[in-house]
């Protein structure tokens, strides 16, 4: 099986550029086109928030169309900008979103590796968290399917990167979270996005990660300070791969790049 993940696409209405400046509608279109190549094709994809910029109709109604090329199954889940009534309206056929009102979590149970979902939006704020409520559902959740490999899919990633800006409006207190799913050793990856790069840390006798941006890169500053602004560094996407003991993680960078050549010399003596 393999899972492509995408995150942090901030679609804003008409075409509008992301801070005046990043053109993130064209780069959505190029990712579904890179995804869309791929040989063998992913069985599903997830996008883990930030899906849109403004969180108004218009956004969603830009994202749905740049979305409906991709052929494989498509499980969105909201960001710190997204509102997940207007997520619920644009995408009306992805019955999934409505497993659990208010919140959108929800569990899918169709593929060798089962996707469990969480909302880590707090209204109005940048920063992420799971509240008693949230927490005590992924309990249920993760304990209805302890022998079947789990991913969690979420906005914020539940540690500290050393990228001190982007740290302040980060997963505010992991503990809890930590908590559960270290009862539950069938969760082989937490992915998350939020940070536009790729970064990993071992979390809770797992690994929890995060996916870059297929538009703008958040600055790689290891400092107080660090990560306050963004690059216009390559795009990129993941594959993970379950080979059905492990999942193994790819980072794909999108764009147009000359090969694949062979490794040997094809020069004739």
């Amino acid at each position: 099986m393999i899972i492509c993940q995408i995150s942090d696409l901030h679609i804003k209405a008409r075409r509008r550029l992301a801070y005046a400046r990043v053109d993130t509608a064209a780069c959505l279109e190029r990712c579904v086109e890179a995804i869309g190549a791929l040989d063998p094709p992913p069985d599903v994809v997830v996008a883990t928030g930030d899906l849109v910029d403004d969180a108004l109709p218009g956004d969603y109604a830009l994202l749905a169309t740049l979305l409906a090329p991709l052929r494989p199954p498509l499980y969105l889940i909201p960001g710190n900008h997204d509102d997940r009534a207007a997520l619920r309206s644009a995408f009306p056929s992805h019955r999934y979103l409505q497993q659990w009102d208010p919140f959108v979590q929800y569990a899918i149970d169709d593929w060798p590796v089962r996707i469990v979902a969480l909302d880590t939006v707090i209204e109005g704020a940048s920063g992420g968290e799971l509240c008693a409520a949230r927490l005590a559902w992924l309990e249920r959740t993760l304990a209805a399917a302890p022998a079947t490999p789990t991913v969690i899919i979420m906005h914020h990633p539940p540690f500290v990167t050393g990228l001190g800006f982007m740290d302040q409006v980060g997963y505010l207190n992991p503990a809890p979270l930590a908590e559960v799913i270290a009862r539950h050793p069938q969760v082989e990856r937490v992915m998350c996005g939020h940070l536009h790069r790729s970064i990993m840390q071992r979390f809770a006798g797992t690994v929890a990660s995060t996916c870059p941006s297929p538009a703008h890169q958040v600055a790689l500053e290891l400092a107080p300070t660090g990560g306050a602004g963004f690059k216009l560094e390559p795009p990129g996407f993941q594959l993970h791969w379950w080979s059905g003991s492990a999942l193994v993680t790819h980072t794909a960078v999108i764009g147009s790049w000359p090969g694949p050549f062979p490794f040997h010399d094809m020069r004739p003596d």
